[in-house]
C-alpha cells in the first residue's frame, strides 16, 4: 500500500503538529554529520531513539515523530525519495555525512546496509558485526541508492540508510515492549549497537572513501 501523503505539504495539511506528530531537531558546533529519523516515534519504533543516541551531543540529529493511536502512525508515512519537511531537508544538504534510520519487517533480527555512501555503510557493518549483529547489504526495495533518498541529499551527494527488522528493535527494549512508553527502558544490546555504530562512524571519518 502507497503512503497517504505524497509529500511534507499534503501530511501537514491533513494531521495536527503537536497531536498527531512533532517535528524536533539539534545541531552541533562539532560536526556536520546528521543523524535521522524521518519515520521516527510510533512510524519505525525505535528510529527515534536510535538516531537521537547515536547523535548524542556530537552530531546533528533530526526527527519526525509520530505519536497517534496504534495502528494509525502508518499514515505520517512518507517515503525518503519524497520526504521534503523543510528543516529536515535543509539539515540534509547542509551535512556532510548523514545516517537515515529506519525500521523493516522482520522476525530475525537484521540490520540492512543501504545508501550511496559506500565507505561510511560498509564502515558501519563492519563494526556491527564484530559486535555480534548480523548485518546484509539491502535487496533493491531497501538499499536507499536513489538520488532522491534523503540520506544521499548532502553536500557529497551520499549517505548510509539503516534499515532494521522488527525483531532488532525489540531486543532493545525491554521485554521487547516497543510501545511508547516504554522505550525509554532501553537494553544493553541497545548500548553495544550505538556503540557499534559509533566506531564504525569514527573509522570511515579517517579512512579515505571509496566514492
Amino acid at each position: 500500500m502507497g503512503d497517504l501523503y505524497q509529500s511534507y505539504a499534503e501530511l501537514a495539511s491533513g494531521q495536527i503538529e503537536g497531536i498527531h506528530y512533532q517535528r524536533a531537531w539539534r545541531t552541533s558546533a562539532f560536526s556536520t554529520l546528521l543523524h535521522l529519523a524521518i519515520h521516527g516515534g510510533g512510524i519505525e519504533q525505535g528510529t527515534s531513539e536510535l538516531a537521537d543516541a547515536a547523535a548524542g551531543d556530537v552530531h546533528d540529529f533530526y526527527q519526525l515523530d509520530g505519536f497517534r493511536e496504534a495502528g494509525a502512525n502508518a499514515d505520517l508515512h512518507i517515503t525518503s525519495t519524497r520526504f521534503d519537511e523543510p528543516q529536515g531537508l535543509a539539515m540534509a544538504k547542509a551535512a556532510t555525512h548523514i545516517v537515515s534510520w529506519h525500521g523493516a519487517a522482520g522476525t530475525y533480527a537484521m540490520t540492512y546496509l543501504g545508501g550511496l555512501d559506500y565507505n561510511l555503510r560498509d564502515q558501519i557493518g563492519e563494526a556491527l558485526a564484530s559486535a555480534g549483529f548480523t548485518v546484509s547489504v539491502a535487496a533493491e526495495e531497501l538499499n536507499g541508492n536513489d538520488p532522491a533518498n534523503i540520506t544521499n541529499r548532502g553536500i557529497r551527494g551520499m549517505g548510509v540508510q539503516l534499515e532494521l527488522t522488527t525483531a532488532q528493535r525489540a531486543q532493545f527494549f525491554q521485554n521487547g515492549d516497543m510501545s511508547r512508553a516504554n522505550r525509554k527502558n532501553t537494553t544493553p544490546v541497545f548500548t553495544t549497537y550505538i556503540g557499534a555504530v559509533t566506531a564504525g562512524i569514527r573509522q570511515a571519518l579517517v579512512t579515505p572513501g571509496k566514492g
